[in-house]
């Protein structure tokens, strides 16, 4: 498994945990420059999308010592973006996401399903 694939499972994990909803895994590669996965997930409000971005990073450091290179919009919680490189997470309130349906770019990426 690839360290991209592992650290998709643990995010998966650390959402799911969190009780985060309509969680989709799509692989990007050679689709997009930006990231290998892409991670989109909801919650009901934005302490739940908190809670959730909060679960990721410590599941992420430690059990793979992998840390975001950036995250913008925890403050807010509307749109949580979590950039880990290879593997990019979207942690939206459930109206916000429908409104840009990001998983919609790219209609013909596969979805990858996970052990959450």
């Amino acid at each position: 498994m690839s360290n991209a694939m592992s650290l998709v499972n643990v995010i998966a994990k650390a959402a799911a945990d969190k009780k985060a909803s309509r969680l989709v895994v799509q692989d990007l590669r050679n689709k997009s420059d930006i990231c290998d996965y892409q991670v989109v997930c909801s919650a009901s409000s934005d302490r739940q999308t908190q809670a959730i971005c909060n679960s990721i990073q410590e599941m992420a450091k430690s059990q793979l010592g992998e840390r975001a290179i950036a995250v913008e919009g925890k403050q807010t919680g509307h749109w949580i973006l979590m950039d880990y490189s290879s593997v990019v997470v979207h942690v939206f309130l459930e109206e916000i996401r429908d409104y840009y349906a990001l998983e919609e770019l790219w209609p013909d990426a596969k979805v990858v399903n996970v052990d959450a």
